[in-house]
């Protein structure tokens, strides 16, 4: 059942990095094409943008297909962490994307460019923003169901483009009404502004799960809740670690039980553990180490009298 679980959503990962370089290919094609014959530098920093979001939507697409191949000799943790690499990845793009957006801005300023077919301008960037909206919104619910580093941060990419496009949509229109020509590079300054933050805010999740941080406090919890479901078949739990590599969840514990229950109570018990922590996690690794209670531990002394009386 996990491993079922786990392929439909290595299925849905791919299909829908797939959508995703579908869409960001046809959305570079039109405001290229658009920001050349308008001469809007805003356009062309979208256009950047777009070609930047369908370079990381391939990064993701060729991510997720590598996440998803089970375990090697190689790789005996499997190959989760390519989607943090492409989160890392990803959000460089974005940062050289906001500096290409920021100096094509300034040379149109010192030029004094004007903007031309804002009509067609305006269609575009709007076009662009309901387009990257719905796919961006299903990347993102996609990616909190299958654990993806790698389509969240696709998501992300995409959520920025609606933003900066919105932005574009309204810089063109103040030009239109004013025939103020200069506000189309200072709207693409602060598309470039806008970005960074999201790039910020990608390398930070990517680098936080590389260097094997634990997983979210909540999380953590539901973990706990299941251990505590089961006392008192075991006496005490500690050192609970956690790891994210990629959508895949890392679990370690000690398990003290009773001195006295035999090798296979204490499988079964771990087996019963391990069993219901994938109902949560169907991407998750689940070692316990199980080891008798000693009789000094301020945690199961009493159980273990009580066992022993």
């Amino acid at each position: 059942m996990d491993k079922d679980r786990v392929r439909a959503n290595n299925e849905k990962k791919i299909r829908w990095a797939r959508l995703s370089i579908a869409s960001n290919t046809l959305l570079v094609i039109f405001k290229f094409a658009v920001g050349f014959v308008s001469g809007s530098v805003s356009i062309i920093s979208e256009a950047i943008h777009s070609t930047n979001d369908l370079v990381a939507s391939i990064v993701a697409w060729l991510s997720v297909r590598k996440s998803s191949m089970p375990p090697d000799r190689s790789h005996t943790y499997g190959h989760g962490k390519i989607e943090n690499l492409s989160g890392a990845f990803e959000a460089i793009l974005i940062f050289v994307a906001a500096l290409l957006i920021i100096f094509e801005a300034i040379r149109r300023m010192a030029t004094d460019a004007t903007v031309e077919f804002l009509e067609v301008g305006i269609l575009v960037m709007l076009i662009s923003s309901v387009l990257n909206f719905f796919v961006s919104k299903k990347l993102l619910i996609v990616a909190r169901e299958t654990e993806s580093v790698a389509l969240e941060a696709d998501g992300w990419h995409l959520r920025t483009d609606v933003y900066t496009s919105a932005g574009v949509l309204f810089g063109l229109f103040l030009i239109r009404i004013t025939d103020i020509h200069i506000l189309d590079p200072i709207v693409a300054i602060l598309v470039a502004l806008t970005i960074t933050k999201a790039a910020y805010d990608l390398t930070r999740k990517s680098l936080f799960d590389l260097m094997d941080a634990s997983i979210e406090e909540e999380d953590r919890r539901k973990i706990i809740e299941v251990l505590e479901e089961h006392y008192p078949q075991y006496l005490d739990f500690h050192d609970l670690r956690t790891r994210r590599s990629g959508p895949q969840i890392h679990i370690d514990l000690h398990l003290t039980v009773h001195k006295t229950q035999t090798i296979k109570d204490a499988h079964d018990i771990t087996e019963h553990l391990e069993q219901d922590i994938k109902e949560i996690f169907p991407d998750v690794s689940v070692i316990i180490h199980v080891e008798p209670c000693n009789g000094e531990c301020n945690h199961c002394t009493l159980s273990c009298e009580k066992k022993d009386s």
